[in-house]
Order: structure tokens, then sequence, then C-alpha cells
């Protein structure tokens, strides 16, 4: 008896024995089941924080960047022009988002009388100036050029404007200038003795740098601000009263600004615009139009009717001796150039808009030419 007992008590504990290492095992088991998804959902649950986190950042350097260029963050060349029919005017805007590839445009006709002759770009505000008869003198863009609005103010006409130290500067007959982004314009005075407001005197162009505003005209007028376009002073050079020495554009780059004109004149000025050289220029072109600075490179324009032919002539010395690039537009006159984003534009006649990816050596067409569409005399870059 005691010995069937004794064997009984052994089944027993040999069967709670193995019932407990059964149990345990599947604890284990458990416990490695709930380690493994408790470490997929951290992973997942890090991974998706960290893309998030990364996507944030994406949007924070966007957001960076937009605030130093276009209010969308996106960096793009505007175009501007018009179309005379019937005493009305209708103004066209290009636009390329892809360095000059390809381009957009659209009529802006509510704007009313507006010829471009001039584009800038700063605050998140494109301004254009320039006016037919009776027209708009200015217009503004803070949607990247999508829409545009009239300016009201004291000028009859404006042929520059440029922009630096959060100020716009506009010239012509008169010299006006904006802190609030172009929605308001105040005159400035202009050197004593140099009448400006007379018919055959006045300014063409300006450009801004080394916190100077530089302005360029007939009869070879130069006059710099160095208070933002507030007050301002002639500066030195051979002025004359012949037609031909009448400055057309003036640019800067590489703390020189160098100014175009008629008679094969460039000169240039490494002292903010105090005083100006004669520069070598080649020979067999009349006049130039337009200057533009990038990649340590400045390029001028023209075109010469009669028959016309355009040239473009391309400085890497800072401005001091200038050699010629190749183009070809026909009998196209070209109108204006711009550099953005590594890359020169030329607009030109009917819509055709060149492009040159090697500071200037070489330009490919990237519209056609199409006689319904206006001349593009201004192009700017959001920088």
């Amino acid at each position: 008896m005691k010995i069937i007992l004794y064997w009984f008590v052994l089944i027993v504990s040999i069967a709670v024995i193995v019932s407990s290492c059964a149990k345990s095992d599947d604890s284990k088991t458990a416990s490695t089941d709930n380690t493994t998804s408790s470490s997929g959902d951290s992973s997942d649950d890090s991974s998706d924080n960290s893309t998030s986190t990364s996507d944030n950042s994406t949007s924070t350097s966007d957001n960076s960047s937009s605030s130093s260029s276009s209010s969308s963050g996106l960096e793009m060349f505007v175009g501007v022009g018009g179309i005379s029919s019937g005493g009305n005017i209708t103004t066209y805007v290009y636009k390329s988002t892809d360095n000059g590839s390809t381009w957009d445009n659209a009529s802006i006709p509510y704007v009313g009388k507006h010829g471009s002759s001039s584009i800038a770009f700063g605050d998140n505000t494109f301004v254009s100036v320039g006016a037919w008869a009776g027209g708009n003198s200015l217009i503004r863009s803070t949607d990247n050029g999508s829409t545009w609005d009239n300016v009201t103010g004291g000028q009859e006409g404006l042929s520059g404007v440029a922009y630096g130290n959060n100020t716009f500067v506009a010239v012509n007959k008169y010299i006006t200038r904006s802190t609030d982004n172009g929605t308001t314009w105040d005159n400035a005075s202009a050197p004593t003795g140099n009448d400006i407001s007379s018919n055959q005197n006045f300014l063409k162009e300006i450009a801004f740098g080394n916190n100077s505003f530089v302005a360029v005209g007939s009869y070879g007028n130069i006059i710099r601000s160095t208070n933002n376009g507030s007050s301002w002073d002639n500066a030195t050079w051979v002025h004359t009263v012949e037609m031909n020495s009448t400055l057309s554009d003036v640019s800067f780059g590489n703390n020189t600004f160098v100014a175009v004109g008629m008679g094969n004149k460039i000169i240039r000025s490494t002292d903010n615009g105090s005083t100006w050289d004669n520069a070598t220029v080649p020979s067999g072109i009349n006049s130039f139009n337009d200057v533009a600075f990038g990649n340590d490179t400045f390029v001028a324009i023209t075109s010469v009717c009669g028959p016309c032919k355009s040239y473009v002539v391309r400085s890497t010395d800072n401005g001091s001796s200038w050699d010629n690039g190749t183009i070809s537009v026909g009998e196209l006159q070209i109108q204006d150039v711009a550099f953005g984003n590594g890359v020169f534009i030329i607009t030109s006649q009917g819509g055709l808009i060149l492009r040159s990816t090697d500071n200037g050596s070489t330009w490919d067409n990237m519209t056609q030419y199409d006689s319904n569409l206006p001349n593009i005399t201004a192009v700017g870059f959001s920088n």
C-alpha cells in the first residue's frame, strides 16, 4: 500500500512539474511576442516621427528660402511687354520657374496702358515701370507676377527701377522712391544744376550696389545716392552735349559699376560710382542698350537697325575689356538682359526669349518669334 501511495505521489509531482514548465515556456513565448510587437511599434513610430521631422525640416528650409526670394519659395524670371491696338494697351507677363527653359505668358489687360521699360524685385514684390502716353507708370505684383496692381503717384513716365536696402528707386524725368514695397512713392530731388526734368535731359536706368544707387542717362548724366535715394550727387565723367553720349543702362557686380550707352560707349567705376573710366570695347558696334552681371561676367547687348542686327559682348575682368558673344536672332531687335540662377536671359521682339548657360558665350532660343505677341521689353529675376 505504501508503495502504491509512493508511486501515486511521484506521478502527481511529475505532472505538476511538467505543467509548470509548460506555462513557463508559454509565458516566455508571450513575452517574446510582446517584445517583438513593441519593438516593431517603436520602430514604426520612430521612423514616422523621423520622417515627419525631416519633412518639417524641409518645409522650414523652403520657407527660409522663400523669405529671401519669392513668397512661394520659387525663384523665377518674369518678363513684361505690351501690345498697342486702337489706343488700348494689353500688357503681357512671361514667367519661367525652370531657369528660363520654358515660359508661360498671360495677358493682364486690366492694368491698362503700361509699357514696361524696366523691372526690379525685392521684398517679395516685382515692380515694373514705364508707360505709353497717358498710361500707368508703375505696376506691382506680390504673387510672383500672377496679378498686378496699378500704383498711384506723381510720376508721368519712368524708364528705370532698382531695389536695395528695402527701397525701390525709379527714375526718368523724376526720381521717386518707395520704402513700403512699392505701395506708395515719394519724389526725391536731383542734384543742383542737373535739370533732369527738361525734355532732352533725363535719366534712363538705375542700379544698386555697395549701399549706393547709381543712375545714368542723357548727355552722359551720372548721379549717385548713398542714403537710399533721398538725396543725390553728380558723379565725375566727361559730359558732352552730343546725343551719342547718352548712357542707357548700368549694372553692378564685383564692387564695380558698369554703364553702357550710345557711341559704342562702356564705362566703369570701382569707387561706388564717384569716378568713371572708359573700357575697351569691340569695334563695329554703334551703341549698347542694356547690361547685366552674373557669375563674374558682365553681358551687354544691343540691336542696330538698317537692317537690324543684334550684338552681345561680354567681360570677365570686371568690365575692363570685352569680347563678342554669339547670337542669332535674324533681323529682330533684342530688348533686355538679366541674370539669375547661373543663367543669362535675353528678351526680344514677338515674345522671343534666348538663354545662355555658359555666361553669355552662346545662346539658345527658348521660345519662337510670333508677330502676334509683344516685344518683351523688360525681364527680371526674383533673387
